[in-house]
């Protein structure tokens, strides 16, 4: 089983980001996908997640109405996309996979893990 993110970097305040991730080893299509980030000195927290088959989204309130995660069955890879980004998306992101049908925003309700990206949003 493997979660490979990837698309962080370095962007300016009020920019945008897509971060990706690609599942391979297990049935992509039988699970949820979440995204995590994990600021320095902080716990790791939910971002959002979208269900098996795309159509349930959920999303922290820091993030709603600025970040859109979604998911493309036929090439096993969610996405996030990131808008008017801020110091406090400043982050590792991490995507995961979920076998739960419900709203899984804890960290354990997660089976798989990728590696994370890191995410630098400079004022």
């Amino acid at each position: 089983v493997q979660l490979q993110a990837s698309g962080g970097g370095l962007v300016q305040y009020g920019g945008s980001l897509r971060l990706s991730c690609t599942a391979s080893g297990f049935t992509f299509s039988r699970y949820g996908m979440g995204w995590f980030r994990q600021a320095s000195g902080k716990e790791r927290e939910f971002v959002a997640l979208i269900s098996w088959n795309g159509a349930t989204t959920y999303y922290a309130d820091s993030v709603k109405g600025r970040f859109t995660i979604s998911r493309e069955s036929a090439k096993n890879t969610a996405y996030l996309q990131m808008n008017s980004l801020n110091s406090e998306d400043t982050a590792v992101y991490y995507c995961a996979a979920t076998p739960l049908g419900g709203w899984a925003t804890k960290r354990y309700e997660y089976d798989f893990w990728g590696q994370g990206t890191q995410v630098t949003v400079s004022s």
